[in-house]
């Protein structure tokens, strides 16, 4: 006879997913949302677009479902990144992060911003790095593991010496980007990754979140 599986619902694991699956389980709205919010917290991105390279993801969040972020990320309050303020005012953080994602998307010349929407859940701090990893581990969205750079600022004058964010050249408009110095991967190599990437990664449906199968 196996011994049963012991489950403690206290654990920061089981703590962390409760915080995750919350997120999936909030309100889809449009990621350029015009009235502002106090509060830190996680966020999910969807596509549900035409740009070809990313088809795949684009039919599974239509129709109401949603089920597989282009883009996961978080937001926590100023003081909270230095470690020493566990009562760090949030104020907007969670609104400001995606006005700025919003912002970013509606640069690009090749994406509409009205083909994303998100679901944003504000989140006491001290889980927010847990909640944004385990969600990164789960539905491994392309932005986050193959073009990187959609989140990153200006770096400011006199600092353009590195080199442009994949993202903007798959993405081209953001004109702090363009400052920046070349790539030497061209847009035809970084594309080829992102079909490679869909070909051999398995998403899993968004209804089983973190079921112990997955």
């Amino acid at each position: 006879m196996t011994t049963p599986k012991s489950f403690n619902p206290l654990d920061r694991i089981n703590l962390g997913k409760s915080v995750a699956e919350a997120l999936l389980e909030s309100d889809v709205r449009a990621l350029n949302e015009p009235h502002p919010f106090r509060g830190a917290g996680i966020y999910a991105i969807y596509y549900t677009g035409n740009y070809p390279l990313y088809k795949s993801i684009a039919a599974r969040n239509r129709n109401g479902k949603f089920e597989v972020p282009i883009y996961v990320g978080k937001a926590i309050p100023a003081g909270g990144r230095k470690g020493g303020d566990l009562e760090a005012d949030p104020r907007q953080a969670l609104y400001r992060r995606l006005a700025e994602h919003a912002e970013s998307i509606e640069q690009a010349s090749n994406l509409g911003i009205d083909d994303f929407k998100c679901q944003a859940l504000v989140v006491d701090d001290i889980w927010i790095p847990l909640g944004e990893s385990l969600l990164i581990a789960k539905f491994a969205p392309v932005w986050n593991k193959v073009i990187d750079g959609f989140g990153n600022h200006d770096p400011g004058k006199g600092r353009y010496a590195g080199m442009r964010p994949r993202w903007d050249v798959l993405h081209p408009g953001r004109a702090w980007a363009l400052k920046c110095q070349d790539r030497s991967e061209t847009l035809a190599q970084i594309g080829a990754e992102v079909k490679q990437y869909f070909a051999s990664v398995v998403i899993p449906p968004k209804p089983t979140m973190f079921d112990d199968s997955q």
